[in-house]
């Protein structure tokens, strides 16, 4: 049998070269996949004892190896025993750096996938806008060197092919301006942090909490309930409001009361709504004064804090201080103005001359 592989060849080499190829190739990937077994399980059982999430990913990254390339190294393995020319010697070489780069970025790619998440679940109130923006880069970055190193490989003038690239890319960054302008918008908002995910805000029409930062459009939902879906771009032209990062909520109000009212009865309002907005509960009395004189009442005008940026709290304390103050103008026997006019009508010449007010409300 020998004897036989031995007298007869393929491609010029002898058949019993094949045959011990074939076997290399076979026992190579078989060690090679029985190696990533064991170090997998070994390193897996070594980050169950740790805290940190490095080691964790590590052994994930391992996971990631594609066995479609431990068969072309372990392919790559078996041909060394061909006894090739140097010029399908010098290719096999080249195979091996495009096998084992293929890897390396298959490996930091899931790297960087699974940083990307660890980030985002970690700060999952925060914006993940600059964790994904960094991940694409990364990957960006990645891909582009390993492209250009295969090239460079295989003999291709990568010089020319970058100044190329650098034509076509100015082409397309016109093609695409107003993506790109989003882009870049949503990496402001993540160095920034104008908002973030959970926070309420307001712009223009629009008022709803922030779901979701992307990196072209950021999407809000309001307070009837629909999905609003604003260009980052565009969202960044607004002055927006943000009522998550209040720490206190200010508030002025104003009531009239009817121009019956004594001077006497006038100077006791703001320390009665003094008391009044002091016991509401989670407040702040700033002042409280006699505005002014107005077309249909006595003006007073209010100023308190509330100490809980909360909405709904202030306007449960905002019923209580209304009542207060009703409370208090009826005690006083004050009345509450509202709008009204005063007719004089005159009199014809030779009429009595006294003019006899009508009051038209």
């Amino acid at each position: 049998m020998k004897s036989w592989l031995d007298l007869n060849f393929f491609l010029g080499i002898p058949a019993t070269r094949w045959c011990y190829a074939l076997a290399a190739t076979a026992i190579g990937y078989l060690m090679l996949g029985l190696l990533l077994r064991i170090a997998v399980a070994r390193l897996d059982a070594w980050s169950k004892r740790t805290s940190t999430w490095v080691d964790d990913a590590f052994v994930e990254v391992l996971r990631g190896t594609r066995h479609v390339l431990l068969f072309a190294a372990a392919v790559l393995l078996g041909t060394q025993l061909l006894m090739l020319t140097p010029v399908w010697s010098n290719r096999i070489d080249r195979l091996w750096f495009l096998v084992v780069g293929l890897q390396l970025a298959l490996w930091l790619n899931r790297g960087v996938g699974l940083w990307t998440h660890h980030r985002v679940r970690r700060t999952l109130a925060h914006n993940p806008v600059l964790t994904t923006m960094t991940a694409w880069v990364l990957r960006a970055l990645l891909w582009s060197v390993l492209l250009l190193a295969m090239l460079a490989n295989m003999g291709v003038n990568i010089t020319a092919f970058v100044a190329s690239l650098g034509v076509g890319g100015v082409a397309v960054a016109l093609a695409v301006q107003n993506i790109l302008s989003d882009l870049f918008a949503s990496l402001a908002i993540g160095l920034d942090k104008p908002f973030e995910i959970g926070d309420f805000v307001t712009f223009g029409e629009v008022a709803g909490t922030v779901e979701y930062i992307g990196l072209k459009t950021t999407r809000i939902r309001s307070i009837s309930g629909q999905e609003i879906i604003c260009g980052n771009t565009g969202l960044l032209k607004n002055v927006i409001n943000n009522y998550k990062r209040m720490t206190e909520r200010r508030i002025v109000f104003t009531f009239g009361l009817t121009y019956e009212a004594t001077p006497e009865q006038l100077r006791r309002v703001p320390e009665r709504v003094k008391q009044v907005v002091e016991a509401a509960g989670s407040t702040r009395f700033d002042r409280a004064h006699f505005k002014g004189f107005g077309a249909s009442d006595l003006t007073f005008e209010v100023v308190y804090y509330v100490t809980d940026p909360g909405y709904n709290l202030y306007m449960d304390i905002q019923q209580k201080i209304n009542l207060g103050v009703m409370e208090f103008t009826h005690e006083l026997g004050l009345g509450f103005a509202f709008p009204s006019r005063t007719i004089y009508i005159a009199q014809a010449p030779g009429e009595k001359e006294a003019e006899q007010p009508a009051c038209a409300h």
